[in-house]
């Protein structure tokens, strides 16, 4: 068993997913419960999670200086290194911040905590502090350009610590590093644990019993994958229910009729499209138009609730595709912090009526297709890109209008057709335009026009928890700027977002 002490990390759950791939146990515990656990239970190893907040400052989460004395080994990730070297006795400053990737160099791979790692490699970054002093007894053994205290040890005390994120799919060799960790808490050798669809199943059985339940489809991977596991385990009690906003991809609707007929269920579509524009005119801010739709759909679900009842379905419950990325980025743990309300976690309304079902809850975005996969879901539907809930509304900056709705439609769709014919749809993870709201001057048939600046976001990833952009050929980029500011109305211009998450997210609201 290791403990991983939840600091507020947006990736705290992502090191128990990494432990669990190399095939042990762990438990997320909170800073305040330690002592405590470690103590009853006397755990393998214990982790630092990473966190939002800055070391020295006032009620910023910390940690007792005794679960370093009670020879259980330790690592710190980022915020966990900083609060262990503080409490250990060394000094953290405000640094130079950096989010993104970068190059660590390792000065001794010959140590347990190095094994197998090359001499230099790239490491996922995302923080403001550094470690400018260490405690007795520690030494760097590795350094990026930025940041001294990159990676350090106490070999003798078994305490380790490093200022980049090991757990992230763009860090590489960071498997290899917690392996190593995990090798030096245990000897014991690891067990694969595959995720056991029977088992959702049957605790979605367990909490329904004879009730019914409605799922949420909006035509993704998620919804669709959590409505095939509810439908296999409650069958004719769940009621699939697709919202037509008006805010999807074009054939959204079509295409979930046809997922539905392949699984065998019936979908009721619900058409809310003037209703959708009306409720988001003049909203602007983007956490505004997530509570928005939120609060819309469960309006129309709990309509749709009491039609159910009345032709004798006793309806309880309301099915959601949430995933794990959905849950931290609304604030998921205790120490985190709102990055971005999503629609179906932070944007539902307090006093809804139905409870909630996710089956994906604790899963990532290839956890879900790996089930899908095994559902035996059609596999170009399973590798389908992610579309977020409120569709082209957070996709759209500023007012989402009739008419900016249509020229948004019109540039995704010249996106998704240009990397199709390149060839390449398949190889991004994600792709879409942004309606930016900033304006900028063009000349247009020898005359001055001053129109609308579209961003393409075009992305690669794997869990959504950290994506770099995809390095496309220059003349693709070229023929997706020329079609759109020639074939989308009010454009004047088009720029290339290349910006890694960290910093950035997914999406830009």
């Amino acid at each position: 068993m290791i403990y991983i002490v939840d600091f507020g990390s947006q990736v705290t759950h992502l090191i128990a997913r990494r432990i669990k791939d190399l095939g042990f146990k762990s438990e997320i515990i909170l800073p305040e419960d330690v002592i405590l656990k470690v103590k009853a239970k006397r755990p393998n190893g214990i982790i630092l999670s990473g966190g939002p907040a800055s070391v020295y400052q006032e009620n910023a989460p910390g940690i007792n200086k005794e679960i370093f004395s009670l020879n259980t080994p330790v690592l710190g990730i980022c915020y966990g290194l900083q609060l262990m070297a503080r409490v250990l006795g060394g000094k953290v400053i405000s640094g130079k911040k950096e989010y993104g990737p970068a190059q660590i160099k390792i000065k001794n791979t010959k140590l347990k905590i190095t094994k197998n790692l090359p001499n230099s490699f790239k490491v996922w970054m995302s923080h403001g502090d550094e470690v400018v002093s260490l405690p007795d007894g520690f030494n760097i053994i590795g350094s990026t350009g930025s940041v001294k205290a990159g990676f350090i040890a106490n070999e003798k005390k078994k305490i380790y610590g490093v200022q980049f994120h090991p757990e992230v799919d763009h860090t590489e060799f960071g498997d290899e590093i917690i392996k190593n960790f995990i090798n030096i808490c245990t000897p014991k050798a690891s067990v694969k644990q595959e995720i056991n669809i029977e088992k959702i199943i049957e605790k979605i059985k367990d909490t329904v019993e004879n009730k019914y339940v409605i799922g949420a489809v909006s035509g993704g991977v998620d919804s669709t994958v959590a409505a095939v596991l509810t439908a296999k385990a409650i069958g004719k009690q769940f009621i699939p229910v697709h919202v037509d906003n008006g805010l999807m991809r074009e054939k959204t609707q079509e295409n979930v009729g046809k997922i539905f007929k392949y699984i065998g269920t019936r979908v009721i579509i619900i058409n809310s499209k003037k209703e959708t524009l009306k409720k988001l005119k003049g909203i602007i801010d983007p956490e505004k138009k997530r509570k928005i739709i939120g609060n819309l759909y469960i309006k129309l679900f709990e309509k749709e609730m009491k039609k159910l009842i009345k032709s004798g379905k006793e309806v309880e419950f309301l099915m959601q595709g949430t995933i794990y990325s959905d849950v931290i980025e609304s604030k998921g743990t205790k120490n985190a912090v709102t990055i971005k309300s999503h629609h179906n976690v932070g944007g539902l309304p307090k006093n809804m009526k139905l409870k909630l079902i996710e089956p994906l809850r604790y899963f990532y975005k290839d956890e879900v297709r790996k089930i899908g996969k095994e559902l035996n879901l059609p596999t170009d539907f399973i590798y389908q890109q992610p579309f977020p809930g409120p569709g082209y509304a957070v996709r759209i900056r500023g007012e989402v209008t009739k008419n900016r709705l249509e020229m948004q439609k019109i540039a995704d769709k010249i996106v998704l057709e240009e990397l199709g014919k390149a060839g390449v749809l398949n190889r991004v993870f994600q792709s879409f335009p942004v309606l930016t709201g900033a304006l900028s001057t063009a000349v247009k048939g020898d005359g001055r026009a001053f129109g609308e600046v579209v961003a393409l976001r075009i992305i690669e990833s794997k869990d959504i928890m950290t994506s770099t952009w995809a390095r496309l050929p220059y003349d693709l980029l070229q023929k997706m700027s020329s079609r759109i500011v020639n074939e989308v109305p009010g454009v004047s211009r088009v720029v290339y977002d290349i910006t890694t998450k960290p910093p950035a997210t997914m999406e830009w609201e």
